[in-house]
């Protein structure tokens, strides 16, 4: 592989951009949170912007996901299911527990509103290995 340099920095010739960290790609914004009346379980709703190519980590929920496409195009990947691609107007339900990832395999944000039916005073989202 050839490299070029170009003002002091050094590239790789034949090198892709690298994808975004999920850390830094993906923007959460807390709507609610409230207890629904049944003793241990609370809905919380969020909006999650997914900047080009940002991959989410493999991660559960302690409860269920009701997933909306607000817009853009997502590959959702469920644990012992096929991959389901999903545009603006399109709904998931991820069952509890359920280990999953999303994608934006679109070139522009993409946005989803994340409804959860959670266990009260446990982790929100837990991160798998």
């Amino acid at each position: 592989m050839g490299l070029l340099a170009v003002a002091g920095t050094t590239f790789a010739e034949d090198a892709k951009p690298q994808a975004k960290s999920w850390q830094s790609g993906l923007h959460r914004t807390d709507l609610i949170q409230r207890d629904l009346g049944v003793s241990d379980r609370e809905v919380v709703q969020v909006r999650v912007d997914f900047e080009p190519g940002v991959v989410s980590p493999k991660h559960s929920h302690p409860g269920v996901e009701i997933a909306y496409v607000i817009s853009g195009t997502f590959e959702y990947q469920l644990e012992g299911q096929p991959n389901v691609i999903l545009k603006a107007g399109d709904s998931l339900y991820i069952p509890e527990g359920t280990v999953h990832v999303a994608t934006n395999i679109g070139s522009t944000t993409g946005s989803e509103l994340a409804t959860y039916i959670v266990k009260k005073n446990a982790p929100l989202v837990i991160i798998s290995k």
